[in-house]
């Protein structure tokens, strides 16, 4: 089978043909159909992500596809089951052979496209906002990178669940579609964001995967008493924050990583992903995929993440 493999330690990730592989106990093989990209594989070929698997590895943290063979011990899933996976590595490949308490089964109504990119975006935007920061209808919620993976999903959640969104994004096409999932204000890479928000009267929630200036601005521009949610730092630049300012402000950071609850807390992820699959099903949610390409074509996606030339999800679809 074909598959995007890192073999060696800052090797570059090459197509391959690999051995299919077998489940054992507790695992299903999966024929894969898509794939969802994250600016985490783009850091894990870098070497710089949180949790990089010892090589020889394939790509692809989060996978949809038909259950096609399961091991030992597997008695709740059968041959042909539609299921997502969020696993961190195998995805990028035309089979993967998963553990069975990471696979969640599917609605009808989603397309594997969709299914592909929906656990990472949706979950990490959730969980931030529901269970860490605790938003309440009514607040305002800013949004930095509101047109990325995760930034669009935390647009259309926040307000879903009553708070007013401003959403920061570079460039008129990427404001634009923070508008259609929800956005009420709309700020500009170009404008000074800490002017702008001081104009909307300040953010009680900054959900923020950027990093940079874009939350020193933010962090400037808090009503006391506001959350302040770190997700990632596309910008490059990992922000230092004065404690003598949170202090004073009674301001909160909160860190916030999707990948280490599957570790300690994988039962609240199972929970959130329960919420929001129910929610897509009511025709709720309307995940956003700007780009669908094949295998062959897995690094130009990765370059379209790179060059921040998507919008939403960069999906790889396999067959």
């Amino acid at each position: 089978m074909l598959a995007y493999r890192i073999e060696a330690p800052k090797e570059k990730a090459v197509l391959k043909q690999i051995v299919t592989p077998e489940p054992g106990p507790n695992q299903v093989r999966l024929t894969i159909h898509a794939c969802g990209l994250n600016f985490a594989d783009l850091l894990i070929q870098n070497g710089t992500y949180q949790e990089i698997p010892s090589p020889p590895f394939t790509l692809g943290m989060e996978i949809a596809g038909e259950i096609e063979a399961v091991g030992e011990s597997v008695g709740h899933f059968c041959i042909g089951d539609r299921v997502m996976v969020y696993a961190g590595q195998g995805g990028l490949a035309e089979m993967g052979v998963f553990d069975a308490d990471r696979v969640i089964p599917i609605p009808e109504s989603m397309p594997f496209d969709i299914a592909a990119g929906f656990q990472i975006a949706y979950g990490t935007s959730h969980m931030a906002l529901a269970h860490r920061a605790q938003l309440q209808p009514g607040e305002t919620l800013l949004v930095t990178g509101a047109a990325g993976g995760v930034g669009l999903t935390a647009v259309e959640i926040g307000k879903l669940m009553g708070a007013t969104v401003v959403a920061h994004a570079r460039g008129a096409d990427k404001l634009a579609v923070a508008k259609d999932a929800g956005a009420d204000h709309l700020i500009d890479d170009s404008e000074d964001l800490r002017a702008r928000l001081l104009e909307l009267g300040r953010a009680d929630v900054v959900y923020d995967a950027v990093g940079g200036d874009a939350f020193r601005a933010a962090f400037r521009a808090c009503n006391p008493e506001a959350r302040l949610i770190c997700i990632g730092f596309a910008s490059g630049d990992i922000p230092q924050i004065p404690a003598n300012h949170l202090m004073v402000k009674n301001l909160t950071a909160i860190g916030f990583y999707i990948g280490a609850y599957m570790h300690f807390r994988p039962q609240a992820v199972r929970d959130s992903f329960a919420t929001l699959l129910d929610w897509y099903d009511q025709g709720r949610l309307k995940p956003h995929v700007s780009n669908v390409l094949p295998l062959s074509e897995v690094e130009e996606g990765m370059e379209l993440l790179r060059q921040r030339k998507s919008t939403g999800k960069v999906v790889i679809r396999m067959r």
